[in-house]
């Protein structure tokens, strides 16, 4: 664990608790971790290629001791490679020496000429940034997406029927329910839930400039297009057969915007509920021992969403970036991406931290249905929609500017508002039904919304 106190990033530092987890997967020594699984299995996997004959099938005993390499890693591993690279200057040199280091100590230093045979350091980094991203994103980010999800589902049915005033253009306009607003949210998050996913992201495995010259000009009798499709399949990518020197990123990039897009999402609902919870609609549970204000002794702020609404910005503008550097290189590559993509794991921590706060959030809140009451009938001006309308249906031709005339900017109550239908020329139905309506049943088919998935 970093010290707290002295990190400069708040991922590693204030937020390391909740973003420890992701060091599995993007740790420096975990990028280590990754690059050795691609290049063993590499090794195993030209092994099996009968036309190359100089490298017999490497059997399942050492095959076995092989991937312990990987399997095994550990800080001492890491050191190790940080050490070699202190002299190489590279990273993913220092990674096929200390490959070439394990291979002497069990035995099988024949095989040291097959490691990163043919291949160019992005056919080992664009696979192991990918699985990286690919594994984060399964294992971590999507269990607190889908926990997020069902927090906001279970508001949805829970206040299906919760009659709150809704606003546009920050102006009381017609009632809604709390849970049909909720259910707008979970829908959105939903869908891009299951768009995360499904996507597949890509990789390559090509050589230098992406023509595969080296292997073919050792092994041309090889279909290395082939075997290639196979190994890039085996890491749970997609091949990408048309490449610089680098993988273009653009499954990556997809990624990262859909990340994004839901980070706005999630800045939206932070939004609203903050100006419920401003409005008195919604109410914050008290927690003992917490302050709220260093002055104000009464305040129950906000935070858990104001915190998530900072962190999904902050994560968007580190993806969008990503996203879009990444998907330009100069020529066949230049080293501006390298050290960009290396920060994709504190893209996804901001986000975790802003998952996990809302999660807190939405944990401590519940409808004040007293002053969602109040506040509705204190604005009976908003059911002049439905009487213009019922006028429409009964012809009148100038419905919507008799009602604005006797509405707009004026504050009516219901009295009022029923004094006006009582001098509406308009089927007795008609004239009933708007005379039994109020702010809370006005809500249309909103309980039947807050229950669509």
């Amino acid at each position: 664990m970093p010290d707290q106190l002295n990190s400069i990033s708040t991922i590693d530092g204030r937020y390391s608790k909740e973003a420890a987890i992701l060091s599995n997967y993007f740790s420096e020594s975990a990028l280590m971790r990754y690059r050795v699984m691609v290049e063993v299995e590499y090794v195993i996997a030209l092994s099996k290629e009968k036309k190359l004959v100089e490298l017999p099938l490497i059997n399942n005993k050492t095959q076995s001791s092989l991937r312990k390499i990987y399997q095994k890693f550990d800080s001492i591993s890491a050191r190790r490679i940080k050490k070699i690279e202190t002299q190489t200057n590279h990273d993913v040199k220092a990674v096929e020496i200390f490959i070439s280091e394990k291979l002497q100590k069990l035995n099988k230093s024949k095989l040291k000429p097959w490691v990163h045979f043919g291949l160019t350091s992005e056919d080992i980094n664009n696979i192991s940034y990918s699985m990286m991203w690919k594994d984060g994103i399964k294992n971590v980010y999507l269990d607190k997406l889908n926990a997020v999800i069902k927090a906001i589902k279970s508001l949805t049915s829970k206040h299906s029927k919760d009659a709150i005033l809704s606003l546009t253009h920050g102006q009381p306009a017609t009632p809604t329910t709390f849970g049909k607003e909720m259910a707008v949210f979970y829908n959105r998050l939903n869908k891009h839930y299951k768009k995360l996913k499904e996507l597949e992201l890509e990789g390559k495995i090509s050589g230098a400039t992406g023509t595969w010259a080296a292997h073919v000009c050792a092994y041309p009798e090889i279909d290395w297009l082939k075997f290639s499709k196979r190994l890039v399949k085996s890491f749970g990518l997609k091949h990408n057969p048309l490449t610089t020197q680098i993988e273009s990123h653009d499954s990556l990039a997809e990624q990262y915007h859909l990340l994004s897009r839901v980070n706005s999402v999630l800045i939206d609902f932070s939004n609203d509920i903050w100006f419920y919870i401003s409005r008195g609609i919604l109410i914050q549970k008290k927690v003992g021992g917490e302050t709220g204000s260093s002055t104000m002794p009464h305040k129950i702020n906000p935070i858990h969403f104001e915190n998530a609404e900072g962190n999904c910005g902050l994560g968007s503008a580190l993806l969008i970036h990503l996203a879009n550097k990444l998907t330009v290189s100069r020529l066949q590559r230049d080293l501006s991406g390298s050290t960009v993509i290396r920060n994709q794991g504190l893209a996804l921590g901001y986000c975790v931290v802003a998952l996990n706060n809302l999660i807190k959030g939405i944990g401590r809140i519940k409808i004040n249905k007293h002053k969602s009451k109040d506040e509705l009938n204190e604005h009976w001006e908003i059911l002049a929609e439905a009487v213009q309308t019922i006028l429409r249906k009964n012809g009148y031709p100038d419905a919507y500017e008799k009602i604005k005339e006797l509405t707009r900017g004026e504050s009516i109550d219901k009295s009022i508002l029923q004094k006006i239908v009582s001098s509406l020329d308009i089927s007795l139905n008609d004239k009933k039904r708007l005379m039994k309506l109020t702010p809370s049943s006005y809500t249309g088919l909103s309980s039947v919304l807050a229950k669509i998935r």
